[in-house]
């Protein structure tokens, strides 16, 4: 099925306007569409425990440091990126759940994080259900981003945090987003299942989204005292030297700590190491969108 491009998500390289400078003069003009492009990313790796939430929230913290206007998806049943910005998942009014199955008004699952520039589509483990659910309807890949064409104008980046698995929910984030932010864990048996997200990849652009690239590998959990973390660093830049991000995200107890204030590591501890790296991260992601 081809990938539809309309809207916010995906405008062409110019919209055309008629501009009147006098009674008698009215011009046909071209204006340049990329500056307002809605940019949709998904961080994503099947493999649990590799810092995908973390990854996701402060990237979104760090792009509206940097004056973007940021939507994070929370596409994972448990919850986390949604506990993580301190939104309790009592009585939300509507979820991702909601825009995968289409039970209520898309823009009703919009909520404010607490935080200028950054707003929240929440999840729960009624989320869960929506894999299952999906399986017999139609468009069921698509249906993250017929929900996303309609809410995310006014928003420079949508970041979607994907679950741990490849079902789905993180496929509805690949057909609905540009690129993938790939977070992997310092360990030698992440090596294996970068190679099985990579072949994940190249089958969902072969044949559903053909636009979507992977924009980073960024190595988490890095520990620089121990030769491992630096073996599996070295190895990554062997098979994939392009894709591999300059950034290292150190291990640290004080960006496992912060979410359960509901802080960015940028809010909880902004002299830290941690936040210094994804304050990099977010300079070093936008630097590879404009390539």
């Amino acid at each position: 099925m081809p990938r539809r491009k309309v809207g916010a998500l995906g405008c062409a390289c110019y919209n055309s306007a008629w501009v009147t400078l006098s009674d008698d003069q009215v011009f046909h003009v071209k204006q340049d569409a990329h500056a307002r492009r809605t940019r949709v990313l998904a961080v994503a790796n099947q493999k649990g425990g590799v810092g995908k939430t973390t990854t996701a929230v402060n990237l979104a913290g760090e792009l509206v440091r940097r004056g973007q206007r940021v939507l994070l998806v929370d596409s994972d049943p448990q919850g986390n990126a949604t506990t993580s910005l301190g939104v309790a998942k009592r009585s939300l009014p509507a979820t991702t759940y909601d825009l995968l199955m289409q039970t209520a008004d898309v823009g009703t699952a919009i909520i404010t994080s607490g935080r200028d520039r950054l707003d929240l589509v929440p999840a729960d483990e009624d989320l869960a259900g929506a894999a299952i659910e999906l399986a017999g309807v139609d468009r069921r890949e698509w249906r993250l981003q017929d929900a996303l064409e309609q809410i995310a104008i006014g928003y420079n980046h949508v970041i979607i945090d994907c679950p741990p698995s490849l079902g789905l929910l993180t496929l509805n984030a690949l057909c609905a987003a540009d690129s993938v932010l790939i977070p992997l864990q310092c360990e030698y048996l992440a090596l294996e299942g970068l190679a099985q997200l990579k072949g994940t990849l190249d089958r969902v652009r072969d044949g559903l989204n053909p636009e979507l690239r992977i924009i980073g590998v960024v190595m988490t959990m890095y520990d620089g005292r121990t030769n491992l973390a630096q073996q599996v660093v070295e190895e990554v830049q062997r098979h994939f030297p392009r894709l591999i991000c300059r950034t290292l995200i150190p291990r640290s107890v004080r960006i496992s700590e912060a979410p359960s204030y509901g802080k960015l590591i940028a809010e909880y501890d902004p002299l830290g190491r941690s936040a210094q790296a994804y304050a990099a991260l977010a300079d070093e992601v936008l630097q590879r969108e404009s390539l």
